[in-house]
């Protein structure tokens, strides 16, 4: 299947909001499944054309995805939303493709000893297991390889990137140009981290497409986004409100926000296909929801100019008071 920027009118950057997988699976409240979809519509309804809406996992180690089959119908009941399901095995795998799944995002890490916190096995066992799944899983489901760690590891701290190399030519030899998510799952990557990796990765697998995952635990997501970025990865992923976090990855915060993501990108001159005050909007109903933990700091900011009735769009520059003393003069 083509991406969003393979058409005429696509957009300079392809986000993939996850905050509906990544920024809710860390929260203990149950949130109704009744609201999660009532949100994942208006997410869709800002202009967001792709989304990871659930997980298939285990509903004792992520209570929160246990409604994971009624999430992907009612994504797939929306209009040209390309809806992606995270799976960490085969027979997760399979029962993803049986509730209706098209795209599958299949996660495992770069380092052993999360791989083994986050999927209860080594890393062999899950080339292995991803080996199988591919197997089996029809040509015309596009799938997606998630690595987690590519960066840092919340046990042993960072990652060779020769390590990751490695492993990403094992697993890009069973199903050569799949996506590849580089994943900063403890948000500790710098940009000149980010912009290394990108450049091994891309020169070394060319045919693989390339997709980029960061944290901001420590204020750098929008910068290591950029870097991506400028690296030539230009599908992103961020969660709406700056929600996430691993519950493997002690300390990790919450995924780079949206709101940031597209007001920076817009900002820059580059289109994300997004209405960022529609977005806001959904962020600040997200960062409410009892147990989450919000980041982001566009959401508050473009807050502080609506309240002194300055414009919210990137590109304008008028300051507080200006839009009023122009309608008051227009006025006489």
């Amino acid at each position: 299947m083509l991406s969003e920027r393979d058409g005429a009118n696509a957009p300079d950057v392809e986000l993939v909001e996850v905050v509906l997988r990544d920024g809710f699976q860390p929260i203990g409240p149950w949130i109704p499944t009744e609201r999660k979809i009532a949100l994942l519509r208006r997410l869709a309804a800002t202009g967001l054309r792709r989304m990871e809406v659930t997980a298939f996992v285990s509903h004792t180690a992520v209570p929160q995805m246990r409604d994971a089959a009624e999430m992907l119908a009612a994504a797939r009941d929306i209009p040209g939303l390309r809806a992606q399901v995270l799976v960490p095995t085969a027979r997760q795998a399979d029962l993803a493709l049986a509730a209706g799944a098209r795209l599958l995002a299949y996660v495992l890490s770069a380092s052993e000893a999360h791989n083994r916190s986050n999927v209860q096995r080594s890393i062999d066992e899950s080339v292995e297991d991803y080996a199988r799944m591919v197997e089996r899983v029809p040509p015309e489901i596009d799938l997606r390889l998630n690595l987690s760690t590519s960066f840092d590891c919340p046990f042993t701290g960072l990652v060779p990137e020769e390590a990751v190399l490695t492993l990403l030519h094992r697993l890009l030899a069973l199903r050569p140009g799949v996506e590849v998510g580089l994943c900063d799952t403890t948000g500790r990557a710098t940009p000149d981290q980010v912009d290394r990796l990108a450049a091994l990765v891309m020169t070394s697998l060319p045919e693989a497409r390339w997709a980029f995952h960061g944290h901001d635990t420590y204020g750098l997501g929008a910068s290591n986004v950029y870097a991506a970025f400028n690296a030539g990865i230009h599908v992103i992923d961020a969660a709406a409100g700056g929600l996430g976090g691993c519950p493997f990855a002690p300390g990790a915060t919450g995924n780079v926000a949206t709101e940031d993501v597209v007001w920076m990108f817009e900002r820059m001159g580059l289109r994300t296909g997004v209405d960022v005050d529609a977005l806001l909007d959904v962020a600040r109903e997200l960062a409410t929801i009892a147990g989450a933990q919000p980041g982001g700091r566009v959401r508050d900011a473009l807050a502080a100019r609506r309240r002194c009735g300055a414009p919210t769009a990137p590109g304008d520059e008028r300051a507080c008071g200006q839009r009023g003393e122009a309608a008051g003069q227009a006025a006489h």
